[in-house]
This record gives structure tokens, C-alpha cells and sequence, in this order.
């Protein structure tokens, strides 16, 4: 019997795209890497780790860097970067009492059994070892989401189910950091509008394949079309499109 399949978002990566539509996100990480403050010779693994670009700057600081990621082109592109990645479904164990922290950028929001992939961490942590991570939080993107679950049912389109991303609060995601036997050391929700460089249009093409699974290209168009037009509140004449990003930045511990 073949083992069941992991879950998934159900996004389609490429990093040529990423790199144009999204170096935002790397970009906007650095107060993360500040605030995990690598140490030489730690050994550190970045969960989600995507094209490398955040990860290569992990790499700088002298700290031993494995990047784990689960999609094969996001993975060969920061392998190209000198990073060592391990190329797994962050759902599946990554080690035992192995990694002084693990760092994670804008990908567990990805993840839709976070439960397990926070057990998975804390296993991998040595006694003592941190876990500093930012994803979407509470009320993230919710004017993309509500104009795209819109245009989907003005289309007769269901919406999908389950939802494909994970935004906690910081009280949820307290509690499931107990669960896995993880002490928190603070979370805080961060409102952050984001400026797109590509547009909106850029970034449905980007992020929102889950939404738009099993449809043709007309009907891909179509529906991107329609939420533009339902996002027009998140476009000004001067700033460009705007998104009503909101992060959740934390750190938390596995107790010695």
C-alpha cells in the first residue's frame, strides 16, 4: 500500500517567477535572521528554506546551515547558492536532538498540519535549542482572500476546503508550541501593508494557485481578472498595489 500523501498547499513553484513577482519576501526577513542572531558554528536549519537567497545570508554568518524544502526547483535554486538542503516535506521527522535552532521565513503559513510539523521541530531541536520563525498570522491577506473566494463563487466555483494557508493568532499558536513541547519566549502579530512589485497581478500569479486548482487557463484568467477588480481598494495612484500582509513573528524554546 502506498503511504498516504502529505499535505500540501497545492502551489506550483518556480523560481525565475518567485524571484520577480516576490523577492519582497526574502527581503523582508532580515529582522527574523536579527533577531535568531546566528552564531559561528551553530547548527542551524532553515525549514522552508525556498530559493537560498535568505538562507545564503544565514550561511555568512559562519553558522553550519542545512535548508530543508519540500518543492525540487526551489531546492536545486539554493543549492546553486552553496546551501545544502535536504529536499522533504517539512511533515515528515528531519532529525533527532540535531539543530541548535531552526529558522523559518514566510513557509509555514504553507503547511496544513502544523501540529505535526511543530512536533517535528521540537524533536529536531537539541535541550536548549530555539525555533524563531515569521509567518502570515491572524487577518493576514484576509481583503485577497475574501475578493478571490468572491470571484470564485460569482463563477460557481467552490472555495477551497480545507483553507490552503495557516494565519494563527498569537494565542493559537501558543498553545500548539505547548503541545509540542515547546516553551514560548514571545509572539507578536505584525499588521505590515507590502508594497507588490509586480502588482497584485503579479502576486495572484505567484501565491494563488491553490485557489485556482483544477481550472483552465481562460478560466484562470478570468478569475484573476475579477479579483483585481475587487481588489481595487488595495491599489493607490502613487504607492502602486498594496497588501494587507499581517506577520506572526515568534521564538520559542525546547526546555533543557
Amino acid at each position: 500500500m502506498p503511504p498516504p500523501p502529505r499535505p500540501a498547499a497545492g502551489q506550483h513553484w518556480d523560481p525565475a517567477a518567485y524571484a520577480a513577482h516576490a523577492a519582497f519576501v526574502p527581503a523582508l526577513g532580515a529582522p527574523v535572521l536579527e533577531l535568531l542572531a546566528p552564531q559561528p558554528g551553530e547548527r542551524i536549519l532553515d525549514l522552508g528554506c525556498g530559493d537560498g537567497v535568505l538562507t545564503a545570508r544565514l550561511l555568512a554568518s559562519g553558522a553550519k546551515v542545512t535548508g530543508i524544502d519540500a518543492d525540487p526547483q526551489l531546492a536545486a535554486a539554493a543549492r546553486g547558492r552553496g546551501i545544502v538542503v535536504t529536499e522533504q516535506d517539512a511533515h515528515t521527522p528531519f532529525g533527532a536532538e540535531v539543530f541548535d535552532a531552526v529558522f523559518s521565513n514566510a513557509a509555514l503559513h504553507w503547511m496544513r498540519d502544523p501540529p505535526t510539523v511543530l512536533s517535528n521541530i521540537a524533536a529536531a531541536l537539541r535541550p536548549g535549542g530555539r525555533l524563531v520563525a515569521e509567518q502570515g498570522g491572524f487577518g493576514n491577506v484576509a481583503a485577497v482572500v475574501t475578493a478571490l473566494t468572491a470571484a470564485l463563487e460569482a463563477g460557481g466555483h467552490p472555495p477551497p476546503d480545507p483553507f490552503p494557508w495557516d494565519f494563527p493568532s498569537p494565542r493559537l499558536l501558543r498553545r500548539r508550541l505547548a503541545a509540542a513541547g515547546l516553551e514560548t519566549v514571545q509572539a507578536t502579530l505584525i499588521p505590515r501593508p507590502t508594497a507588490l512589485p509586480t502588482g497584485m497581478a503579479g502576486w495572484l500569479a505567484t501565491f494563488a494557485d491553490p485557489f485556482l486548482a483544477g481550472q483552465d487557463d481562460a478560466a484562470r484568467a478570468a478569475l484573476r481578472a475579477d479579483t483585481l477588480r475587487r481588489l481595487s481598494a488595495l491599489h493607490d495612484p502613487e504607492e502602486g498595489w498594496i497588501a494587507d500582509y499581517v506577520r506572526l513573528r515568534f521564538v520559542a524554546r525546547r526546555p533543557h
